[in-house]
């Protein structure tokens, strides 16, 4: 990413230049991208093309003032830190279903942060509802954040993974164990700790895109953390605000020009047609 592009994602989301990579610079970074760039599948219902390159995805984020989903928005966010001096290795993930059923392999991608000031950080602006700070990926206790109470775990050989109870799976021998990375005392995703390159995720975000069993070929979503730290969504034509207390508004948008000024005004995402949903119903 050339310092031109830097400057632009950094506009972007409102941040100044930083002088150190630090974490307290991680920390702002990371706030503001879940605040500026919006957790979204709308490309997939579009009809574009989603191209895993560092270049492509810069040109969406910044260029296009799109967001996108877990690989284009981690993908960007790590040539954004790697530019300004941050170590950032990419780690593949395999969510947690309703039925604690685990996704395909490379079904997320997250980034392992190392800062100049010391410590290891898991950053995570893609997921959509997750933490609004990164975690410190070698704590193994509670972890208090705005988005709930998190904790970084290794993962027992079993798939299963923790779902309650104390949140502490049973360690395997060998090689270095898998993570849970669990919030509210049951697991979110599974994060694998060998590093991955951008182009290990092209299958998985071939088949989040174009997949009739994928819930992002199933409904729309355009998502972003709220200033307050609350949360606004709009899925399809249903427009929810959720403030920082839990309180809900929601309401169904009328006309095209609403839904169009929604994403305009609410997200910062200009299109010139609605999209509709490619899969509604389908399944399998």
């Amino acid at each position: 990413m050339n310092p031109t592009q830097v400057d632009a994602y950094l506009r972007r989301l409102g941040v100044q230049h930083p002088a150190w990579p630090t974490v307290e610079v991680l920390r702002e970074l990371h706030l503001r991208h879940l605040q500026t760039v919006p957790f979204e599948n709308l490309s997939v219902h579009l009809g574009e093309e989603i191209v895993l390159e560092e270049e492509r995805l810069v040109e969406k984020v910044v260029g296009d003032g799109r967001g996108g989903f877990c690989y284009e928005l981690n993908g960007a966010f790590a040539g954004l830190l790697a530019a300004l001096g941050f170590d950032v290795t990419l780690l593949a993930g395999r969510v947690y279903g309703d039925e604690g059923r685990l996704g395909i392999p490379y079904d997320h991608l997250a980034l392992r942060v190392r800062t100049v000031d010391g410590g290891e950080w898991l950053a995570d602006v893609g997921f959509g509802a997750h933490s609004h700070y990164p975690l410190a990926f070698g704590a193994r206790d509670e972890q208090e954040d705005p988005g709930g109470t998190f904790r970084i775990v290794e993962a027992g050989p079993d798939a299963a993974g923790v779902r309650g109870g104390d949140g502490a799976p049973a360690k395997g021998g060998g090689e270095a164990a898998d993570l849970e990375v669990v919030v509210g005392g049951r697991s979110q995703y599974r994060l694998e700790v060998r590093p991955r390159v951008l182009g290990d995720f092209v299958a998985g975000a071939w088949w989040h895109s174009t997949s009739p069993a994928s819930h992002f070929t199933q409904s729309l979503v355009c998502s972003r953390v709220t200033e307050d730290g609350g949360r606004i969504t709009l899925s399809g034509r249903v427009l929810k605000v959720t403030g920082a207390d839990g309180e809900r508004e929601e309401r169904e948008l009328g006309t095209d020009e609403e839904v169009l000024e929604v994403y305009r005004e609410r997200f910062g995402v200009a299109l010139d047609r609605v999209p509709v949903v490619r899969n509604a119903g389908r399944v399998g």
